[in-house]
């Protein structure tokens, strides 16, 4: 994997080539830093007073996981770590590697110690090993054989064991923002004569279409520079832009982080009623490839979850969109979820039918097998009439409020109260209608 940086300040810094002529290498290759300093996007980490920077000021550095999305330098700072340390590096594909080739890592690791020089040890990819691969790394990372250093997209705290996990500081890295793309975008014009000048909004739209991904940044240029002639005296524009370089893919796993935290997103935003910002995270998993049925599935949820007796019609709505979009399928159906989206996230919110049903389960599982009260009990059979069953029941109609306030709570229970409706949307109504009960009920014990 190749990751690339850039400060803005510092001079553009060639590789050494290994032997393959340099003007051959992939801008990508030619652009990789040769130092800690020439990284960009990720001060939070280096930066005198970031987790990594600061253990290189003490001139220590334990082992570490380097999660964050691709482009963004987990390759590249592993490497700078060893040169920074002064370790030998090695480096390993979770992908192409097992367990012969741990084994060798372990053994020329132990060599090395021996003879004086400690191993950092670059995984990439670790969240494809193994659960017992991954144990292999517990007796080399506790005696000090190795430094392990992790790279992984995945969030790892579904993806690692807690034992190695545990064992591991965790560092964040961030996708580049504009200002660290603008800084390596700066020194790709300063090593490359070549290349065509590019107006601001062509800028943003490279910047846009890279997605944070550095590489990818780079990739787009390369191919900007093989397809345009004469390119000192060309201004490429936003749309020679879309002309001569494709979109990426928007960055998202249907069954991975991305697609968990984009639904978070959605259903956070339409619990906030910011219609808007639900419409955009709809969208943003439309175009990543979403499944819609998904996604109308967790708006029928979300209906009962986050609005449910607030606006009753909520639950039709989601339902009724879920069906359009059966009988349509895709582009068509697709506005009816979004029609779904847009009335659930204006609805009146309400969880108290998601409280009622938590704690009605709560108490059923806490007072076991308890049998309903005898007044309430069918008596097909004279034993049961004998019994005492049906004995004294009311029927609600019966009455002049059409309410007998009964119990209807097992005996040894008593009355509970699950359901407390807001006074808000149509359980405002509601919450009278239990309250006048209520009075009812009690106008009725004090009867009694």
């Amino acid at each position: 994997m190749t990751d690339l940086f850039d400060s803005a300040e510092s001079e553009p810094i060639v590789p050494v080539s290994d032997g393959m002529p340099l003007d051959t290498r992939p801008l990508a290759e030619r652009m990789r830093p040769t130092s800690l300093s020439d990284v960009v996007g990720q001060d939070h980490l280096l930066g005198a007073n970031g987790t990594l920077g600061g253990q290189l000021a003490q001139g220590r550095l334990t082992s570490s996981l380097l999660w964050g999305p691709p482009g963004c330098g987990k390759t590249t700072i592993a490497r700078l770590l060893a040169d920074a340390t002064k370790m030998r590096f090695e480096s390993l594909s979770a992908i192409f590697s097992g367990v012969g080739d741990l084994k060798k890592a372990f053994d020329a690791a132990k060599i090395a110690l021996s003879n004086g020089r400690r191993t950092l040890l670059f995984v990439d990819e670790i969240h494809r090993f193994n659960r017992s691969q991954q144990d292999s790394f517990l007796p080399v990372v506790e005696d000090g054989t190795v430094t392990l250093v992790g790279a992984t997209t995945e969030n790892p705290s579904f993806e690692l064991n807690a034992a190695l996990l545990s064992r591991m500081q965790v560092c964040v890295l961030k996708r580049l923002d504009e200002a660290a793309m603008n800084a390596l975008l700066g020194r790709v014009m300063r090593l490359h004569d070549g290349l065509p000048r590019l107006s601001d909004k062509a800028c943003k739209t490279l910047f846009a279409m890279a997605d944070g991904d550095g590489r990818y940044l780079l990739t787009m240029l390369e191919h900007i520079l093989a397809q345009t002639s004469s390119p000192s005296s060309v201004e490429i524009d936003e749309s020679q832009v879309h002309q001569l370089v494709s979109a990426r893919a928007a960055q998202y796993d249907k069954g991975q982080d991305a697609h968990y935290n984009l639904i978070s997103a959605l259903h956070k935003s339409l619990r906030g009623s910011d219609v808007d910002a639900a419409l955009y995270w709809y969208g943003r998993m439309l175009q990543a490839g979403e499944d819609p049925r998904y996604l109308a599935r967790r708006l029928v949820r979300f209906a009962s979850e986050d609005i449910g007796i607030a606006d009753p019609n909520a639950l039709v709505q989601a339902l009724s969109a879920w069906q359009s979009y059966e009988r349509l399928g895709s582009p068509e159906g697709d506005l009816a979820l979004t029609q779904a989206v847009v009335y659930l996230a204006t609805a009146p919110k309400s969880n108290a039918l998601y409280e009622a049903h938590k704690a009605a389960l709560k108490a059923v599982k806490a007072s076991g097998s308890l049998s309903p009260p005898k007044h309430i009990l069918n008596a097909p059979t004279s034993l049961m009439k004998d019994l005492g069953y049906g004995e004294g029941y009311q029927y609600d109609h019966a009455t002049d409020e059409g309410f007998s306030g009964q119990n209807y709570f097992p005996d040894e229970l008593g009355r509970k109260a699950f359901y407390r409706p807001p006074n808000r949307g149509f359980e405002r109504e509601v919450r009278k209608r239990l309250a006048y009960w209520e009075s009812l009920r009690a106008k009725r014990d004090r009867h009694d």
